[in-house]
């Protein structure tokens, strides 16, 4: 199954009407993914083990569609609040990815 067919499974969507709307989250969300890759860790694309990032993050942003720019949202006695980085929750598992320096050396005090 495609990230596509996962995601509309996940949202509860049994047609094509929104497609596009789902291409467009998955390549924006794959193009993000991959710049963060690229800046902290190096690698040019995505490891298949993390494209279910990919796949929750678009149903994150599927699922935010007219609410875009908001911080929190109250509607009759529910209220959702949004997170600024959509990575933060990933953070623990990306990092794992940064190449880790060594720093070891000798100190000499003369």
């Amino acid at each position: 199954m495609t990230i596509k067919d996962n995601v509309k499974i996940i949202v509860g969507i049994q047609d094509d009407l929104q497609d596009s709307q789902i291409d467009r989250l998955i390549t924006n969300v794959e193009a993000r993914l991959k710049v963060w890759l690229m800046q902290n860790a190096g690698l040019p694309g995505i490891p298949e083990e993390l494209m279910f990032i990919v796949e929750e993050l678009v149903v994150n942003r599927y699922n935010k569609i007219g609410s875009e720019g908001m911080k929190s949202e109250s509607i009759e006695g529910r209220s959702v609040t949004f997170t600024e980085d959509d990575f933060k929750p990933y953070h623990s598992i990306l990092d794992t990815y940064i190449p880790k320096t060594e720093t070891s050396g000798k100190v000499m005090f003369f």
